[in-house]
């Protein structure tokens, strides 16, 4: 332990241990919803109620790109059954990328 007045030795040891901590949720996501984005695409699931839901969790690991992979598809398949709600999901995850990107404009 360091003393009270003292740097840490690492100082960015925190923010690595956070980042390791969302990746293995994140893994731990990709394993739990991956049998269930399957299940609802291959037996061709209408339950919207359903996939909204699943939509919804997806969208909380979207920092990760097999989780978006299955996003994506999941959204491809809620289309043909409701292209608005479809829609507004997809907007939702692009909404959420944009506010995480630097504004290209700030960067002039």
């Amino acid at each position: 332990m360091n003393p009270p007045n003292k740097p840490p030795d690492d100082p960015f040891g925190s923010i690595k241990a956070l980042v390791q901590e969302m990746q293995g949720l994140a893994d731990q996501a990709l394993r739990q919803y991956t049998p269930v984005v399957e299940s609802i695409i291959g037996s061709d699931n209408k339950d919207a109620r359903h996939i909204k839901q699943t939509l919804d969790g997806l969208l909380d690991f979207c920092f990760y790109d097999p989780i978006v992979e299955l996003f994506r598809r999941l959204c491809r398949h809620y289309y043909f059954i409701d292209p608005q709600a479809a829609a507004f999901c997809v907007n939702s995850y692009r909404e959420m990328r944009d506010s995480e990107e630097p504004d290209e404009r700030e960067a002039s």
